[in-house]
């Protein structure tokens, strides 16, 4: 595609996506008025438009295309998967309609309804997605066709190159023509040349095929601790002559670390990191983490008044338990509970250590001596968690997370593996909590602490958040 077609493309692909969310915008107005019996349609279609309300709505347009520019939505997206460009633009318009609703409660927006939110993010979200999604399938059809085609070289002869070209072929939908490797002899060379594909060029050979053939994209598999200058090099001849260049990240041949390209002051950083990479999602979930406990800590607070007046009349001591535990990345930080064991119970541990019921460095008694009476019951209810809600709030901890361990239990851990359960903030509950909580052995429980590291999504803590009610209420395996 040349690149004045492109421009064309990419200005007409920026029209559509700000007149679809202004049709949308005007499609929900349209709703909230018919339904809204102070204003009837008639009424609402005469309205004059008034300058704040032009100027208003002209701030909309500016900030949704900045949110859509911002999350890539006009970037190539020929590798990336379908869901992936539905979930950002899912992404765009959950936040261009948050930013409708922060000017509805700045400027009295009378209009905009919940219905009216609701309305605008459905339309537009579903007709954005529809259109990129048929947009696509038309594109994949011009490309098995044979149109659209880039012209693609593969530098090195690995079989890591090679599986990325037999996986580029089986998906001509994408439009790609791979016109050959380029490499050196060396010791693989025989595999190489049984899965068929033609040599292109060598490395000395290299700068001439780019000046003769037509070359949309490079994409580097050399060996990066034995063949960086030769890699290097390339990327060189094929900035100079403005070639489109792609690596595969994989340097370290690491088995669990996703990467991601980044741009650190004008340095293009790649980021390896376990876990989904930090998103609007993390922000979603932080507030959410905020907004939950503070109205949990609101409506138990009676419940709470009760506990602490149950443990100060029964037992001689502190309300609350404090004790110094290990967060996000190691960082220490003092828990809070409400006290359940006899003052100075710490003191004691080495009393009832051989009576741990667990395996691994953690320690789990359910009938611990040191237990009051009361605390056996808070334990059993799991209204002792209910103080560190405010940790949540503080910011040290989450709802969901994998649970904080005392420092003791931490240093007793002997592979290096479950300390990546570490790599992300704590919470209050998690699959543990869910899956028999002190009933399941240690190894099963760091297991499906990484389950949840691997897996998380926000769907995945509202999921963990329900079941932990009935397994709470059931008090299965509390301790």
């Amino acid at each position: 595609m040349t690149t004045l077609r492109r421009r064309i493309l990419l200005r007409s692909a920026k029209l559509f996506d700000l007149a679809v969310m202004t049709v949308s915008f005007g499609v929900a107005a349209l709703l909230v008025a018919h339904q809204t019996a102070t204003v009837s349609l008639a009424d609402f279609l005469s309205m004059r438009v008034k300058v704040r309300n032009f100027a208003l709505f002209a701030a909309f347009l500016l900030v949704w295309h900045i949110i859509f520019s911002l999350l890539g939505l006009y970037h190539s997206r020929r590798l990336s998967p379908r869901r992936h460009e539905a979930l950002d633009i899912v992404k765009a318009t959950t936040l261009g309609a948050g930013l409708v609703c922060i000017a509805a409660f700045l400027f009295k927006l009378v209009m905009v309804t919940p219905s009216f939110v609701v309305g605008f993010w459905f339309i537009s979200s579903s007709t954005l997605v529809a259109s990129r999604l048929v947009g696509r399938q038309l594109l994949s059809r011009l490309r098995v066709r044979g149109h659209n085609l880039r012209e693609m070289l593969i530098v090195g002869t690995n079989p890591r190159a090679v599986l990325f070209a037999q996986k580029t072929a089986a998906r001509p939908a994408l439009g790609y023509r791979i016109l050959g490797f380029v490499d050196q002899a060396w010791a693989g060379w025989g595999e190489f040349r049984k899965a068929g594909y033609p040599l292109a060029s060598d490395f000395d050979r290299f700068p001439r095929l780019l000046r003769e053939r037509v070359v949309d994209e490079v994409v580097i598999a050399l060996p990066m601790k034995s063949m960086y200058s030769q890699a290097a090099r390339i990327a060189a001849l094929c900035e100079e002559q403005g070639i489109m260049v792609r690596l595969l990240p994989d340097f370290f041949n690491l088995r669990l670390a996703q990467s991601k390209a980044e741009e650190f002051e004008h340095d293009a950083v790649i980021t390896l990191s376990t876990g989904p990479p930090e998103s609007w999602q993390h922000l979603l979930k932080r507030a959410l983490d905020v907004v939950i406990s503070l109205a949990t800590i609101l409506a138990l607070a009676p419940l709470g008044a009760l506990a602490a007046l149950l443990i100060k009349l029964t037992s001689p001591g502190t309300v609350f338990f404090a004790q110094e535990r290990v967060g996000l990345n190691k960082r220490r930080f003092r828990i809070f509970k409400f006290r359940t064991m006899v003052q100075g119970a710490e003191q004691r541990l080495a009393e009832v250590t051989h009576l741990n019921e667990v395996s691994g460095p953690v320690f789990k008694l359910e009938d611990d001596p040191r237990l009051t009476r009361v605390g056996k019951f808070l334990r059993k209810t799991s209204i002792d968690e209910l103080p560190q809600l405010f940790n949540v709030l503080k910011g040290d901890m989450s709802l969901v997370g994998p649970r904080p361990l005392p420092v003791r239990d931490y240093e007793g851990f002997d592979q290096d593996w479950q300390r990546r359960r570490f790599s992300v903030r704590p919470g209050i509950t998690c699959l543990w909590q869910i899956n028999g909580r002190s009933s399941i052995p240690f190894d099963k429980w760091m297991e499906l602490d990484m389950e949840y590291i691997d897996h998380w999504s926000l769907g995945l803590d509202f999921k963990i958040l329900a079941k932990t009610i009935p397994a709470v209420l059931r008090g299965a395996g509390a301790a």
